[in-house]
């Protein structure tokens, strides 16, 4: 049953994703919400581009289901909310899975849930809470045919970085990114590495299970697209980006543009002219 819902995430023919975050709001963090003020009219710009998929909390995932039709993008359901974004830590910092999810997941008729594996500096206790989260969740998760993204996410440390940044170590990455594999993950969603030509050493760690690469930050039309190309060049399943879309000038547009690299290989000029860039 896995396969089933797996198949309704990953396009017929080019077999890649591309799955838009639109779950940013679930952080408490107000810089988080730039471009998703309004939900109804982020989700339906998005939806109107057509991706693979949209990735909502429990609070907001009706916008996409309650949208009359078949071709809608699926859902992929955020199952947990953390407190680690921020420039200034908390005194206590957590990673909580909200409860019943494979049930919640079903009942919002989710292709996919996915789930943090955090490895933050000075703070194993978050990482073991992640652990724990994907340990309980994964029994029902192969029992119901739900399949389950783990993203595992190498945080820099925060005097240095300033809150939600990540480290792009390659061996810092292959080694969380390995640990999902064999917690169960389904799919993999993980950072860039900081020399993208090497990123297929995380696809190869990864064996048969898919990658798709997370955006991170906002950057410029084309470092995103020629980023895009390069990871998928080295064996990447396709992407998950959230800020890069949501608060691009023409959200819709840039999604086409990395619909058009993502499933029909455009080269970065040709998407960079449905940009508008």
């Amino acid at each position: 049953m896995t396969t089933y819902r797996l198949n309704r995430l990953f396009h017929p023919v080019s077999r890649r994703c591309f799955d838009v975050a639109i779950d940013h709001g679930f952080f408490n963090e107000a810089n988080f919400l730039g471009g998703i003020e309004d939900m109804d009219e982020a989700v339906a710009a998005v939806v109107a581009a057509a991706p693979d998929a949209v990735q909502l909390t429990v609070g907001q995932a009706r916008r996409l289901q309650q949208m009359p039709g078949r071709f809608k993008p699926s859902l992929v359901l955020r199952l947990d909310v953390a407190n680690v974004y921020g420039r200034t830590l908390p005194r206590k910092l957590f990673s909580a899975m909200i409860e019943e999810p494979v049930e919640q997941a079903l009942r919002l008729d989710a292709a996919c849930m996915c789930l943090n594996l955090f490895q933050i500096p000075d703070h194993p206790e978050v990482g073991e809470e992640c652990v724990r989260n994907i340990l309980r969740v994964k029994p029902a998760s192969a029992r119901y045919g739900m399949p389950l993204m783990i993203e595992p996410l190498v945080f820099a440390p925060n005097e240095q970085a300033g809150g939600y940044m990540v480290d792009g170590d390659e061996q810092k990455i292959v080694g969380l990114v390995r640990q999902a594999v064999e917690l169960g993950a389904d799919v993999i969603k993980a950072d860039p590495t900081d020399d993208v030509s090497r990123y297929h050493k995380v696809i190869a760690v990864a064996g048969d299970v898919p990658v798709l690469v997370r955006g991170g930050g906002r950057v410029s039309d084309r470092e995103i697209l020629e980023r895009t190309r390069a990871l998928l060049a080295q064996g990447a399943s396709g992407i998950v980006y959230g800020r890069n879309i949501i608060q691009h000038a023409r959200p819709a547009a840039m999604t086409k543009a990395l619909m058009g690299i993502v499933h029909e290989g455009l080269g970065v000029e040709q998407a960079l002219a449905l940009v508008g860039g």
